[in-house]
């Protein structure tokens, strides 16, 4: 690639550098993202003053906890998938990761955030990936970001969904329970 500028865009976690490629009239930038680097699409505004993310280069690192692709039963009125669909598989996500944290039962006690970024379509590849982020005595909240894979002939990735989930660790009898140690 011919580096002709190197430029700063975002601020924060969100902050990167990119190389622009005359050739391609794209730039390229690593952006620090909550699941290791992410390569991202953008292009420059028409007046040339700022840098849009048209969209990601692929996925993050490490593995997604759930990918399902959206049927034609799943779409509302306005042909895009119900956030009803969304909203349930991040729970499903959510809730296989602390499962595994609190080695047994847990049930969903709270939606702290969940911001729709953008509307799925049919045909899309829709990936879950999940983190713990804080543990407490009887709790385990976990952020899940949910991204799209469009357009298999000029791949893009979009990132579609994030949320934040409380899950409550249960005993056989449904009773809330401590989380255990983590194991090392």
């Amino acid at each position: 690639m011919v580096c002709q500028s190197r430029r700063s865009i975002g601020s924060g976690p969100g902050r990167a550098m990119v190389d622009f490629d005359p050739r391609m009239d794209e730039y390229y930038p690593l952006l620090t993202a909550a699941h290791g680097n992410v390569k991202v699409r953008v292009r420059q505004s028409m007046d040339g003053k700022a840098l849009i993310m048209t969209g990601l280069l692929g996925l993050p690192a490490g593995q997604p906890v759930l990918r399902v692709a959206p049927m034609p039963a799943d779409v509302n009125a306005a042909g895009d998938i119900f956030g009803g669909w969304v909203m349930a598989h991040v729970d499903i996500a959510g809730g296989i990761v602390a499962t595994q944290r609190a080695r047994g039962r847990v049930a969903t006690v709270a939606v702290n955030s969940f911001q729709f970024k953008q509307p799925v379509s049919v045909g899309d590849v829709v990936s879950f990936y999940a983190d713990v982020i804080e543990v407490g005595r009887t709790s385990i909240t976990v952020d899940v970001s949910v991204y799209a894979e469009r357009n298999p002939a000029s791949p893009l990735v979009v990132k579609v969904t994030e949320a934040k989930l409380t899950f409550v660790a249960l005993d056989r009898e449904g009773v809330k329970r401590l989380v255990p140690a983590a194991v090392s």
